[in-house]
């Protein structure tokens, strides 16, 4: 097994380094501050074909595969988690349905605009009432004539509201099993759709520069042919979708955790304490040694996960691992991080407190922890 990057993987790596660094890093706290979404720098992630890393080029792509994708998201992480997500979820819940269960038809109309960063879409599977019971929705569409008449509501859907969010895919009952359960299918909604109200943005503790609604779906009517895939099959769609995107829910958690590291050492490097660098103190150098050591273990996790999915393996247990150790420890690189700066970990201008209010979230959105688990215990035959 060698986990050496190629020389493509390894040049798009360091792009988006520089990007970060150079694009993202001097912006980004304002946005936070004022609770605006960047698209200065989104438009520049478009031209920059991070929206289309893993999609055919024919349809618009960059012709790369999930293993590039998560790669842009730890670099970008590495800096901000705002910027990171909404690429994660423009790419990995917003157009990867389309590309995954689309009609050709489908692919034409929405891909190129999703794929080239002119346009977002949500994913609309969470409810208000549901959480993680996804089986529980309760969110209705009823074939009228040749129109679905959607009705129901979901909470925290990404790239939502944005001025350039063209669609929501949303998961609905639309009618029932032949053993008795819900049938579950998933249909796209687009913007500006009567009857599709967009909830004032939420007031987050983190991720404070993406953009997070409650959608509500009243009588709201969109053609037949906006189904996604096959009728029925909604519940098995979001579960492929979910195992895909867990990988860059770790992949984004592992960036924010290496980005603790990077803050650490230069702080400790430049903060003085009894006549010198608190980095040449013992406890300070364990601290970050420990938060490296976490930071290097979730990266090879999700670096397998990623590979086990391309190369057509079985990888939901892999994906549940990487997802449920690399949230763990950044959250964990965060507390730490934020002990090592003291009392201006506590301060916005550093960004270590940042990093510190975005961490938690990842041990919910996506399946939570406890989720996690239960996929890990039930493959293993528990």
């Amino acid at each position: 097994m060698d986990f050496r990057l190629s020389e493509e993987h390894q040049a798009l790596r360091d792009s988006v380094r520089d990007f970060a660094r150079e694009v993202v890093a001097p912006v980004i706290a304002e946005h936070y501050e004022q609770h605006t979404f960047p698209y200065e720098v989104i438009r520049q992630m478009g031209k920059m074909g991070l929206f289309g890393l893993p999609f055919a080029e024919q349809y618009g792509g960059m012709g790369g595969d999930y293993f590039a994708l998560c790669l842009a998201l730890e670099e970008l992480a590495r800096v901000d988690s705002s910027v990171a997500i909404t690429l994660e979820a423009a790419v990995s819940l917003g157009a990867m349905p389309i590309y995954r269960f689309g009609t050709e038809e489908q692919k034409a109309r929405w891909l190129p605009k999703l794929l080239s960063g002119e346009a977002l879409a949500g994913f609309g599977l969470t409810e208000p009432g549901t959480g993680s019971d996804a089986g529980g929705t309760e969110t209705r569409a009823v074939l009228d004539g040749d129109e679905w008449v959607i009705n129901g509501s979901k909470a925290f859907i990404t790239n939502s509201g944005t001025d350039i969010t063209a669609l929501v895919t949303v998961t609905a009952v639309t009618g029932t099993r032949p053993d008795g359960a819900k049938e579950l299918s998933t249909i796209i909604v687009p913007s500006g759709t009567p009857g599709f109200i967009v909830a004032p943005g939420y007031s987050k503790v983190g991720w404070t520069a993406s953009d997070t609604h409650e959608l509500t779906f009243d009588d709201c009517r969109v053609p037949a042919e906006n189904l996604l895939g096959e009728r029925g099959r909604g519940f098995a769609q979001f579960l492929r979708i979910l195992d895909e995107g867990r990988i860059a829910i770790a992949a984004l958690a592992v960036g924010l955790a290496q980005g603790c590291v990077d803050e650490s050492i230069k702080y400790a490097r430049e903060r003085h304490a009894f006549g010198q660098p608190i980095g040449t103190y013992q406890a300070i150098q364990f601290k970050v040694a420990d938060m490296e050591m976490k930071a290097h273990t979730a990266r090879l996790a999700y670096y397998d996960a990623a590979a086990r999915m391309l190369a057509g393996e079985p990888f939901k247990r892999q994906a549940a691992i990487a997802k449920l150790h690399a949230s763990t420890i950044a959250v964990d690189n965060a507390r730490e991080a934020t002990q090592i700066h003291g009392g201006y970990g506590f301060m916005n201008e550093y960004p270590v407190a940042r990093f510190w209010r975005d961490s938690k979230i990842l041990e919910i959105g996506e399946g939570t922890s406890e989720v996690q688990r239960m996929i890990i215990a039930r493959d293993l035959g528990m």
